[in-house]
């Protein structure tokens, strides 16, 4: 028979267990969103050719905000650095 401290301890056990099961998930989940990104990425960068090349040679416009774009992996790498 359990007494009610050896189920409080399993239930936490059970949550910690899920949290950090969460966590480690979490990394695939943003692993796949980076390969998707990679994709949209490239689109971009081929319309932007397009864009300089056909529509419009002697514009000045940004068609995609790469700087923005490039300081956003930026902090995504100072989270990730230790």
């Amino acid at each position: 028979m359990y007494n009610m401290n050896s189920i409080r301890i399993k239930e936490e056990e059970d949550k910690l267990e899920k949290f950090q099961q969460g966590r480690i998930d979490a990394f695939d989940e943003i692993e796949n969103k980076l390969d998707g990104l990679k994709k949209i990425v490239r689109q971009a960068k081929i319309e932007t050719v397009k864009y300089y090349r056909q529509d419009e040679p002697k514009s000045y416009s940004v068609v995609y905000g790469t700087d923005l774009i490039k300081d956003y992996i930026k902090d995504i790498e100072t989270l990730l650095e230790k």
